[in-house]
């Protein structure tokens, strides 16, 4: 399963949740089929936004979109770190 990871720092957390929000009909249309976000324990506003996509091409081309660069700018976030992922290995213990 294809899966994105995103690490970045927000200027604010509500303001960024509000965008993040308003953009979620945007990600299922490109194929992000489920997310979660975290928040670093010692700073809010290190957000990472782990995300299962349809596949990893649709989530690049998604991600590196000129429309996805104005919503981030929009929402405040600062030079975001993304990793594209395969899952190998599923577990529950």
């Amino acid at each position: 399963m294809p899966h994105v990871l995103i690490i970045h720092e927000v200027e604010s957390y509500q303001p960024w949740k509000l965008v993040f929000d308003r953009a979620a009909d945007i990600r299922k249309r490109a194929g992000e089929i489920s997310y979660q976000l975290l928040a670093d324990q010692d700073d809010a506003n290190n957000i990472i936004h782990f995300s299962e996509w349809n596949s990893l091409d649709n989530a690049k081309r998604f991600f590196e979109s000129p429309e996805l660069v104005k919503i981030r700018e929009e929402a405040g976030v600062k030079m975001p770190a993304f990793l594209y992922l395969q899952e190998i290995e599923h577990g529950v213990l």
